[in-house]
C-alpha cells in the first residue's frame, strides 16, 4: 500500500544542540534504512520549510503508524498521511 506523508518538524529553540545532533542523526540513520529495504522509496523537502513530503510503501495502516511512531523526530512532528489509489489513467499501472 502505498502512502504520501507530510511530515512538518517542530523542534524547540530551546533543546539542547548535543541532544539536538543526537536525535538528527538517529533520524537519519533510521530514515536510511528504511529506504534501503524499500519501505520509504520517496522523500523530498519541502523548499524555505522544515517538512518534507514522502512516499511510503508499506503492507498495512498498523505498519505506517509503527514506522512513523518509530521516527527519532515524532514527538516533534505534525503528521499528515494521505492513502493513495492506482489513478485509472496512469500509463504504468
Amino acid at each position: 500500500m502505498l502512502y504520501h506523508v507530510r511530515m512538518d518538524v517542530h523542534l524547540p529553540p530551546d533543546l539542547d544542540l548535543q541532544r539536538r545532533a543526537e536525535i538528527l542523526a538517529a533520524e537519519k540513520a533510521y530514515s536510511q534504512e528504511l529506504q534501503r529495504a524499500g519501505r520509504w522509496p520517496h522523500i523530498w523537502r519541502i523548499v524555505g520549510e522544515y517538512a518534507n513530503y514522502s512516499v511510503f510503501d508499506v503492507d498495512s495502516n498498523d505498519e505506517l503508524h509503527q514506522i512513523l511512531s518509530g521516527l527519532p523526530l515524532f514527538p516533534y512532528m505534525d503528521i499528515t498521511v494521505t492513502p493513495l489509489a492506482v489513478h485509472p489513467s496512469d500509463i504504468h499501472a
